[in-house]
């Protein structure tokens, strides 16, 4: 019965119609399949200008200093095609990402009601720029000054910073992606506001333990354990939770107006 009962949210409350379970579970398939074939598609194209992606991520090395971009270290005989898969990967993910999100609206969004379709449909689109901004945001601002006080801070004790391509790359991306979907942050709870689900008392109530949770989840994402890495994360994720509940506060004080779009509850 649990199983059964996995996909309930997709069924229309108001149709009556019960989707057998094996459908849904045929609709999930299709799923995984589209968003694997637009994943690697993303991939293939990423691959094929992996020297343009070489520079790009090895870019804030750069702005900290040239010397430490000649410096790197390559230990693995199959560095070069790993890291170029694995830079393929994370490109790849960034430009499929509109499609991944259709296509997971496109499996949820059969059992809402016009109401709650006409606030997803724009909020994914929304998504798509708010992950943008996340990394564009991590890249440009977060990224090089981390990796400037990393370096610093070995200087200061008299190391000389040599770090590996791998672990250079696989920390710039996942940094970078990791602020992506963090600043996801805002959309899915004004989404539950413009839903009626949260309001603004709630979201300030629940303010200690979304602290809580949101450095916990800083702390799984982020690609070192660190405490510099983890404020930098956690950080700016807090300041995205205040500036919902400021706009939540604004988006109810307009519906106690009666300035809500006709047809809005």
């Amino acid at each position: 019965m649990a199983l059964k009962d996995l996909f309930k949210f997709r069924d229309d409350p108001d149709s009556g119609v019960v989707k057998p379970f094996l459908d849904h579970v045929e609709d999930l398939r299709w799923m995984v399949v589209k968003m694997a074939l637009a994943l690697g598609a993303g991939m293939a194209g990423c691959f094929g200008f992996r020297m343009q992606l070489v520079r790009i991520v090895q870019g804030p090395l750069a702005g900290v200093d040239e010397k430490l971009v000649a410096n790197l270290q390559s230990l693995g005989v199959a560095d070069s095609m790993t890291i170029s898969l694995q830079l393929a990967f994370y490109g790849g993910i960034v430009i499929a990402f509109p499609a991944l999100l259709y296509f997971l609206a496109e499996f949820v969004l059969p059992a809402l009601t016009g109401r709650e379709k006409r606030i997803l449909l724009p909020a994914f689109v929304a998504g798509f720029g708010l992950f943008l901004g996340g990394v564009a945001f991590s890249y440009f601002v977060v990224l090089p000054q981390a990796l400037a006080f990393f370096f610093q801070d070995a200087q200061a004790l008299q190391w000389n910073p040599t770090w590996t391509v791998r672990e250079y790359y696989s920390f710039v991306t996942q940094f970078t992606i990791a602020f992506g979907l963090s600043f996801e942050l805002p959309l899915v709870i004004l989404v539950l506001v413009k839903l009626g689900i949260v309001d603004r008392a709630q979201l300030a109530a629940a303010r200690p333990y979304a602290v809580v949770i949101i450095f916990i989840f800083a702390a799984v994402i982020t690609p070192t354990q660190d405490m510099i890495t983890l404020l930098c994360m956690g950080g700016p994720m807090v300041l995205l939770y205040e500036l919902c509940i400021w706009i939540s506060a604004w988006m109810g004080k307009n519906k106690s107006l009666g300035n809500e779009p006709p047809g809005t509850p």
